[in-house]
Protein backbone atom coordinates (compact mmCIF):
# COMPACT_ATOMS: atom_id res chain seq x y z
CA UNK A 1 0.00 0.00 0.00
CA UNK A 2 3.08 2.34 -0.54
CA UNK A 3 1.83 3.93 -3.75
CA UNK A 4 0.81 7.68 -4.12
CA UNK A 5 -2.67 6.45 -5.37
CA UNK A 6 -5.10 5.39 -4.05
CA UNK A 7 -6.54 1.64 -5.00
CA UNK A 8 -8.54 1.88 -7.68
CA UNK A 9 -11.18 -0.32 -6.14
CA UNK A 10 -11.57 2.14 -3.19
CA UNK A 11 -11.68 5.08 -5.21
CA UNK A 12 -14.44 4.14 -7.33
CA UNK A 13 -16.69 3.01 -4.34
CA UNK A 14 -16.00 6.15 -2.66
CA UNK A 15 -16.36 8.15 -5.47
CA UNK A 16 -20.20 6.13 -5.91
CA UNK A 17 -20.65 6.61 -2.28
CA UNK A 18 -20.39 10.49 -2.84
CA UNK A 19 -23.14 10.60 -5.32
CA UNK A 20 -25.32 8.48 -2.58
CA UNK A 21 -24.35 11.53 0.50
CA UNK A 22 -26.94 13.17 1.52
CA UNK A 23 -26.40 16.48 2.30
CA UNK A 24 -29.81 18.91 1.73
CA UNK A 25 -28.31 21.25 4.67
CA UNK A 26 -24.90 22.14 3.62
CA UNK A 27 -24.55 20.56 0.33
CA UNK A 28 -20.94 18.66 1.10
CA UNK A 29 -21.07 15.44 -0.13
CA UNK A 30 -18.02 12.99 1.37
CA UNK A 31 -17.37 9.44 0.12
CA UNK A 32 -15.27 7.07 1.88
CA UNK A 33 -14.63 3.66 1.35
CA UNK A 34 -12.36 0.89 3.33
CA UNK A 35 -10.32 -2.39 2.43
CA UNK A 36 -11.34 -4.70 5.44
CA UNK A 37 -8.85 -7.33 6.45
CA UNK A 38 -11.05 -9.83 5.10
CA UNK A 39 -10.11 -8.33 0.99
CA UNK A 40 -14.04 -6.85 1.22
CA UNK A 41 -14.52 -3.23 0.19
CA UNK A 42 -17.09 -1.38 2.19
CA UNK A 43 -18.52 1.93 1.37
CA UNK A 44 -20.33 5.11 3.12
CA UNK A 45 -21.85 8.23 2.48
CA UNK A 46 -22.44 11.10 4.95
CA UNK A 47 -26.12 11.72 5.73
CA UNK A 48 -27.17 14.65 7.47
CA UNK A 49 -29.94 15.06 9.76
CA UNK A 50 -32.17 18.38 10.37
CA UNK A 51 -30.94 18.23 14.02
CA UNK A 52 -27.15 18.12 12.94
CA UNK A 53 -25.77 16.89 15.46
CA UNK A 54 -27.32 13.27 14.66
CA UNK A 55 -25.62 13.27 11.49
CA UNK A 56 -23.73 10.87 10.31
CA UNK A 57 -20.13 11.16 8.61
CA UNK A 58 -19.00 9.14 5.39
CA UNK A 59 -16.41 7.57 6.96
CA UNK A 60 -18.26 6.43 10.19
CA UNK A 61 -21.02 4.90 7.91
CA UNK A 62 -18.23 2.97 6.68
CA UNK A 63 -17.02 1.39 9.21
CA UNK A 64 -20.64 0.80 10.15
CA UNK A 65 -21.17 -1.28 7.24
CA UNK A 66 -18.11 -3.11 7.79
CA UNK A 67 -18.60 -3.88 11.16
CA UNK A 68 -22.26 -5.33 10.43
CA UNK A 69 -20.81 -7.54 7.98
CA UNK A 70 -18.51 -9.04 10.74
CA UNK A 71 -15.47 -7.49 10.26
CA UNK A 72 -13.02 -6.04 12.57
CA UNK A 73 -10.69 -4.33 10.89
CA UNK A 74 -9.44 -2.78 7.93
CA UNK A 75 -6.35 -1.92 5.52
CA UNK A 76 -6.61 1.20 3.45
CA UNK A 77 -9.59 3.67 3.59
CA UNK A 78 -10.13 6.54 0.71
CA UNK A 79 -12.30 9.50 1.34
CA UNK A 80 -13.82 11.43 -1.42
CA UNK A 81 -14.79 15.27 -1.26
CA UNK A 82 -15.41 18.41 -3.81
CA UNK A 83 -13.53 20.76 -1.52
CA UNK A 84 -9.89 21.86 -2.62
CA UNK A 85 -8.10 20.66 -0.35
CA UNK A 86 -9.94 17.33 -0.40
CA UNK A 87 -11.46 17.03 3.36
CA UNK A 88 -9.88 14.84 6.40
CA UNK A 89 -11.99 12.83 8.77
CA UNK A 90 -12.75 15.12 11.70
CA UNK A 91 -11.63 13.97 15.33
CA UNK A 92 -14.65 12.01 16.10
CA UNK A 93 -14.09 10.33 12.45
CA UNK A 94 -10.59 9.34 13.51
CA UNK A 95 -11.40 8.12 16.97
CA UNK A 96 -14.00 6.00 15.67
CA UNK A 97 -11.15 4.64 12.51
CA UNK A 98 -8.35 4.14 15.07
CA UNK A 99 -10.58 1.35 17.29
CA UNK A 100 -10.14 -1.15 13.82
CA UNK A 101 -6.61 0.10 12.02
CA UNK A 102 -3.81 2.18 14.06
CA UNK A 103 -1.82 2.72 10.87
CA UNK A 104 -3.82 1.95 8.10
CA UNK A 105 -3.06 4.50 5.08
CA UNK A 106 -5.39 7.07 3.96
CA UNK A 107 -6.07 8.79 0.72
CA UNK A 108 -8.22 12.24 0.75
CA UNK A 109 -9.00 12.65 -2.59
CA UNK A 110 -10.65 15.32 -5.02
CA UNK A 111 -13.85 14.45 -6.53
CA UNK A 112 -12.22 15.04 -9.86
CA UNK A 113 -9.03 13.41 -8.84
CA UNK A 114 -6.47 15.86 -9.48
CA UNK A 115 -5.81 16.18 -5.52
CA UNK A 116 -4.60 13.40 -3.65
CA UNK A 117 -3.18 13.35 -0.24
CA UNK A 118 -1.72 9.68 1.03
CA UNK A 119 -1.35 10.00 4.90
CA UNK A 120 -2.28 7.56 7.81
CA UNK A 121 -4.12 7.43 10.61
CA UNK A 122 -1.17 7.30 12.96
CA UNK A 123 -0.26 10.68 11.77
CA UNK A 124 -3.92 11.55 11.39
CA UNK A 125 -4.94 10.64 14.84
CA UNK A 126 -1.39 10.60 16.98
CA UNK A 127 -1.74 9.12 20.97
CA UNK A 128 -5.34 8.04 20.07
CA UNK A 129 -7.34 7.01 23.08
CA UNK A 130 -7.81 3.62 23.51
CA UNK A 131 -8.80 0.85 26.05
CA UNK A 132 -7.91 -2.81 26.06
CA UNK A 133 -11.41 -5.01 25.54
CA UNK A 134 -12.58 -6.09 28.41
CA UNK A 135 -11.60 -9.99 29.26
CA UNK A 136 -8.48 -9.05 26.44
CA UNK A 137 -5.63 -11.07 26.70
CA UNK A 138 -2.64 -9.20 27.78
CA UNK A 139 -0.21 -10.25 25.61
CA UNK A 140 -2.05 -9.49 22.24
CA UNK A 141 -4.86 -7.10 23.13
CA UNK A 142 -7.58 -9.82 21.84
CA UNK A 143 -10.36 -10.36 23.61
CA UNK A 144 -10.60 -14.02 24.94
CA UNK A 145 -12.87 -16.25 24.42
CA UNK A 146 -14.80 -16.27 27.88
CA UNK A 147 -14.91 -12.57 27.21
CA UNK A 148 -16.50 -13.02 23.95
CA UNK A 149 -19.13 -15.10 25.41
CA UNK A 150 -19.74 -12.67 28.17
CA UNK A 151 -20.11 -9.82 25.57
CA UNK A 152 -22.57 -11.79 23.93
CA UNK A 153 -24.57 -12.90 26.65
CA UNK A 154 -23.42 -16.77 27.26
CA UNK A 155 -23.44 -17.06 30.42
CA UNK A 156 -20.11 -18.62 31.35
CA UNK A 157 -19.25 -21.57 34.10
CA UNK A 158 -21.24 -21.14 37.76
CA UNK A 159 -18.27 -20.35 40.27
CA UNK A 160 -20.11 -21.72 42.34
CA UNK A 161 -19.67 -25.45 41.28
CA UNK A 162 -16.62 -27.42 41.71
CA UNK A 163 -14.99 -28.51 39.07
Amino acid sequence: MSQAAPPAALLEAAVRAWHNAYAPYSGFRVGAALLAADGHVYAGANVENASYGLARCAEQSAVQAMASAGARSFEALVVVSDSDPPAAPCGACRQVLVEFARQAPVWLVSLDGSIVRRTSLAELLPDAFSLRPAGADESTGAATDEATDEAAGVPGPDPRRDG
